[in-house]
Formats: C-alpha cells, sequence, structure tokens
C-alpha cells in the first residue's frame, strides 16, 4: 500500500483519514487495498487507520497480535471489549470525517461491507462515517499502463475468435449440424489456444434462450442451432497467468441464413442506440473534462430504449467496471438495481451493454467495453452495427 498516495487522496476529497476493520475475510476490498494476504485466522476483529496527515495506526487482539505486521505504522493491542472501544477512540482522536466500506442506505452493495452495529458504535464516538466507495475505485479501479494493454491483448484476440467462430457455427449448421454447447467447447479451445483464461461460459444462446441475460448451455440441455436460429454470444476473457491482467467482455448477435424480422430488427436497433447514448455520453464528458457518476450513462441508454417502448424488458444496469476482476469494484453504470453515485475515473475500464430481453421469443444485448483516460474515453473493440448475417 502506497501510504503517501493514499493520505493524498483523503486530503484531496476533505476527510481525515481512512479506517480498514475486518472479522472472518469479510471485508475482501480490505485485503486487496492494504496489499494483506487473506490466509490464517480473523477470529478477532483488527483496525488500521490510514489519516490524512501522520503516521498509521494498527490495533489488533493479542491473540493474533500479528495479523497487521506487515503494515507500516504504530501498533496497539487489546483483549476486553472495553479495552478496544478505549484504544479506537484513541486511535480516531482528532479525526472527525472517516471513510469506511460503508455505503449509505447500501445504494452500493459492492463497498457496503462494515456492519452496522460498527457503524453506529463509531458514531457514537462522534465521528462522521462516509462512503470509501470512490476511494476504492481510485486504489482498486485504476489501471496501470501495463494493465491497459492486457486488456487489449484480450480485446484483439477475442475480437478475432468471434468472428471466426460466426462462420464456423455457418459451416457446422450447413453440414453435420451443431448446438450451443458444441459452440461453447469451441470457443472454449479457440481461447485457450490463445492464452485466454476465463472464469466460466462462453454463454451461446439459440432463441428463447437468449432472453435469459445469464443463460448457461450444457451438454445436457444444449438447443440445436439451425438454419432460421436467433443466436447471442457472450464472451469474457483475459490473458492466461497474469493476477494483474484486465478482462475484455463483448456481446453480439445474429441470424442463421436468413434475415431478421421487422421485431428483431427494431429490438436490436433501440438497444444499440441505448449503447451508443451511454458511449456518446461518457465521450462528451471526458472529453469536456468533467466528472461523471456511474448512473448517468446508465439513465442515456434507458432512455432510448424506454422511448422505443421496450422499458419493461432492459432488466439489468447498463454496465460493471472491469479490471482484474470481472465484474470490478469501480463505478458500475448502474441506476437501475443501484443508483451508482460512484465517479467513473480516468484510467478505468467498464462494460457498456444493455439488452432487451422478450421472454420466450429471444434476447439482444450489445456489450462493449470502454477505457477512459484524463481527456478522453473509447471503446476498445469492434462495435456491432447490425445484426450478424451467418
Amino acid at each position: 500500500m502506497d501510504v503517501v498516495r493514499v493520505q493524498a487522496a483523503l486530503r484531496a476529497a476533505g476527510m481525515d483519514g481512512w479506517l480498514f476493520y475486518d472479522h472472518h475475510f469479510r471485508d475482501t476490498l480490505a485485503y486487496r487495498i492494504l496489499g494483506l494476504e487473506a490466509k490464517g485466522l480473523v477470529s478477532r476483529r483488527w483496525w488500521y487507520f490510514v489519516p490524512a496527515v501522520g503516521e498509521p495506526l494498527k490495533l489488533v487482539h493479542r491473540i493474533e497480535a500479528g495479523k497487521l505486521d506487515q503494515l507500516p505504522g504504530v501498533k496497539a493491542e487489546y483483549s476486553t471489549w472495553q479495552e478496544m472501544e478505549s484504544a479506537l477512540e484513541r486511535m480516531l482522536a482528532g479525526a472527525s470525517t472517516i471513510a469506511m466500506q460503508y455505503s449509505p442506505r447500501n445504494a452500493v452493495m459492492y463497498v457496503g461491507l462494515v456492519d452496522a452495529g460498527t457503524v453506529e458504535m463509531l458514531r457514537g464516538m462522534g465521528k462522521k462515517i462516509v462512503s470509501s466507495a470512490d476511494l476504492v475505485s481510485e486504489f482498486e479501479a485504476v489501471l496501470s499502463p501495463e494493465q491497459v494493454e492486457s486488456h487489449f491483448v484480450a480485446q484483439r484476440k477475442i475480437d478475432a475468435i468471434l468472428e471466426e467462430c460466426w462462420g464456423e457455427m455457418g459451416r457446422r449448421v450447413r453440414g453435420a449440424g451443431t448446438d450451443e454447447w458444441a459452440m461453447t467447447l469451441w470457443l472454449r479451445e479457440a481461447m485457450a489456444r490463445e492464452g485466454l483464461e476465463w472464469e466460466h461460459g462462453p454463454n451461446v444462446s439459440v432463441g428463447a434462450n437468449a432472453a435469459d441475460s445469464h443463460y448457461e448451455a450444457t451438454a445436457e440441455t444444449a438447443k440445436a442451432i439451425e438454419r432460421g436460429s436467433f443466436v447471442l454470444i457472450d464472451i469474457w476473457a483475459r490473458v492466461a497467468g497474469d493476477a494483474a491482467a484486465v478482462w475484455y467482455d463483448i456481446t453480439w448477435t445474429g441470424v442463421v441464413d436468413r434475415e431478421p424480422t421487422e421485431t428483431e430488427q427494431s429490438v436490436f436497433e433501440a438497444v444499440r442506440d441505448g449503447r451508443d447514448a451511454a458511449i456518446a455520453l461518457v465521450q462528451a464528458r471526458f472529453a469536456a473534462g468533467e466528472s461523471m457518476a456511474g448512473w448517468e450513462p446508465d439513465r442515456a441508454a434507458r432512455a432510448v430504449i424506454a422511448e422505443r417502448g421496450l422499458a419493461e424488458w432492459f432488466t439489468h444496469r447498463t454496465g460493471h467496471n472491469i479490471g482484474t476482476e470481472l465484474h470490478g469494484a469501480g463505478a458500475h453504470l448502474d441506476d437501475f438495481e443501484t443508483h451508482d453515485e460512484r465517479r467513473i475515473l480516468a484510467s478505468t475500464c467498464f462494460s457498456v451493454e444493455p439488452g432487451v430481453y422478450l421472454p420466450g421469443q429471444f434476447g439482444v444485448r450489445s456489450e462493449v467495453d470502454m477505457m477512459t483516460s484524463a481527456d478522453g474515453a473509447v471503446v476498445t473493440g469492434r462495435v456491432q452495427r447490425e445484426l450478424v448475417r451467418i
């Protein structure tokens, strides 16, 4: 952990310090941000306070007195709960506004990891507890130049694999036949050959299955891909063997051996135009040097889809942060599942993926990734403009 950098961020945000707390590995963010190994016992509470000015302070139980030894700062120990609370008051003396992994009303639940009782205790000490959400984004979601390049390595490989997949799918349909699972295996083999890794999936969905935004085929349930099928492919991966590598995540749709129906075309256009509205807003704000919150691009995309009379079928957020985790710790594009007020920071990556899902019929999702910089924002890969003709 870079204490100097953290303290500069605290002063810029007008906060007196950042208080980290854990018990039983509940706060996974704390371990990553502090650079702590998440192993061994955490059967007693520990506290780590980084003040905006001055030396960090540690408070640990005597039974697990070495838990924070790898971190800089002055250590205090406790045994009883009374001793812990007294030591905590001394640790925080002079600090009024303190950041924690807390979210008012749990609006951003990805950051809301501190329990209500702990917040109540600290408020009882006269402390104002504020959300660390933007600090978490700065120290978890902001990417190094090497990480940015790792994303583009995955992007180039995945874009090429997906393009080849459409051709392979068409050959199989017009030959011996294929299904969702067979094409899933083909994509996995292609990604493995290119030195990529993935968590699960990818998702190849046909017809009504594409109306399930989290559908995953299996060998037993796979639906045949035939002439006339509507197909959705959601594919994601990163460079294998590199824990610091950044994911690439896209979704495309197409039709096999036919032209799209009027409904398919109109739904695709609504999703595409909603996606582009979100992209345009992000690009305009970053080009102008203006800050923006995660909820704003979601609202822009959702407004377009609502204008087309399809709001009821757009059932998820517009996008998620992407980092070393596929769904990262930075701002999501969300004013639907949550009201994400976290700022979208420079040097971060996120998906833009509105979707419309008509139950029993088909679903369209058009997903791209964006990368921001100090003076702009770009879509990192190919952009689907029309339904693929397979």
